[in-house]
């Protein structure tokens, strides 16, 4: 591996089209991918197909569903040193910068958030999980792109003419300036007693 400086949070986009199963969300998958170190977000495109012994989500995995689309976008988040719940917050934190994305590179949609997962007209547009590994919070956000086969009412960015590839740098830049703002935000303030 070259060397390089560190960075706080490292992006990529791969030009590989990878069907998510959900094996994708594991620790290093982000390093394997796009030789990404340290903290790290990787989006690419192609198939979900999630069966229910793979999710994550216990009451999920417990009712046998599935998850299932023709074409996502998907994106893989890595945080070393990150407790669980700090990774819940920033996906919630993700999931906003890409309600905020969609809304502005789509105008006049109106996208709602309930937790983690993004809605239009009710109909599903995203699935999200989060999860930890002995070494890292590791995060999936999925962004349908054509739902075809998936098993609620769902909708994609292609019924509002958005590139995908577009879209996914757009929200994985923003939420990189988000985790480097946020670090400053750390490093900027004094104790008080």
């Amino acid at each position: 591996m070259k060397e390089r400086g560190y960075a706080l949070l490292e992006t990529a986009f791969l030009a590989e089209a990878i069907e998510y199963t959900g094996a994708e969300l594991r620790s290093h998958f982000v390093r394997e991918k796009a030789g990404i170190p340290w903290d790290g977000v990787v989006a690419f495109t192609g198939a979900c197909r999630v069966a229910s012994s793979r999710l994550v989500d216990l009451e999920d995995a417990e009712e046998q569903h599935e998850i299932t689309a023709k074409q996502m976008l998907s994106f893989i988040g890595e945080h070393f040193q990150c407790p669980l719940r700090e990774g819940n917050l920033r996906l919630r934190l993700f999931a906003s910068i890409v309600k905020e994305t969609l809304e502005e590179q789509s105008p006049g949609i109106e996208v709602r958030r309930d937790g983690d997962d993004l809605f239009v007209n009710d109909r599903k547009l995203t699935v999200a999980i989060c999860t930890a590994s002995p070494m890292s919070t590791v995060f999936h956000f999925g962004v349908n792109i054509n739902p075809s086969g998936a098993p609620v009412s769902a909708v994609g960015l292609k019924k509002f003419d958005v590139d995908a590839k577009r879209f996914g740098l757009a929200v994985m830049e923003r939420y990189r300036r988000e985790c480097e703002s946020i670090e400053g935000a750390l490093r900027k303030v004094r104790g008080v007693s």
